[in-house]
């Protein structure tokens, strides 16, 4: 079994051990900005791709035109672009106002994507919790806080920042949970 490996931990009447908190605060995050831009129907985004990961712009990571991305044409309904930028940028103005921060990912994408239709709407949104950069210590997938009532915590903050790592995770929650029945 890959839970006899775990690090031990004593369950106290507290909600959570000392250890496992400390687990759990070993987790660390990147933050970014996701910027969506939505357009009228019939606007054409003239580019050969569905997504493109940059990596010669401070500020924008990766880029991806929603409906080339899906092979979902429609007259009826126009297309939408999301941005999404680099960790340093994020964590630099993680703490600025969103409007301000939107109008510099504006400035950015001008460069990478000039003569860009200007969008209907907009929204911008601000992940402060983006991606696992550092999992939980020692915990091989998931976290078992108790066994009777059994409560487990999973999902990339266990494992890595992807979708295989999610997977992996819930395989190890469900084992955890089958050896405690």
């Amino acid at each position: 079994m890959i839970f006899s490996s775990l690090m031990p931990c004593t369950v106290s009447s507290t909600v959570i051990s000392g250890c496992q908190r400390r687990q759990l605060e070993s987790v660390s995050y990147s933050s970014r900005y996701a910027l969506g831009l939505f357009y009228e129907a019939g606007t054409k985004i003239d580019v050969p791709w569905a997504g493109q990961y940059i990596t010669s712009n401070p500020c924008i990571r990766f880029i991806s035109i929603d409906n080339k991305k899906r092979n979902i044409e429609s007259s009826e309904v126009g297309p939408s672009l999301v941005v999404h930028t680099t960790v340093p940028f994020g964590v630099t103005h993680l703490e600025d106002d969103t409007e301000d921060v939107q109008g510099l990912i504006f400035q950015q994408l001008e460069g990478v994507l000039p003569g860009l239709p200007r969008p209907v709407a907009t929204q911008c949104q601000k992940w402060r919790h983006s991606q696992v950069t550092n999992a939980a210590a020692n915990s091989h997938g998931q976290l078992t806080l108790h066994t009777k009532p059994f409560l487990a915590c999973g999902g990339d903050a266990f494992t890595q920042s992807n979708f295989d790592g999610c997977v992996t995770s819930a395989q190890c929650v469900l084992e955890a949970l089958k050896y405690h029945i």
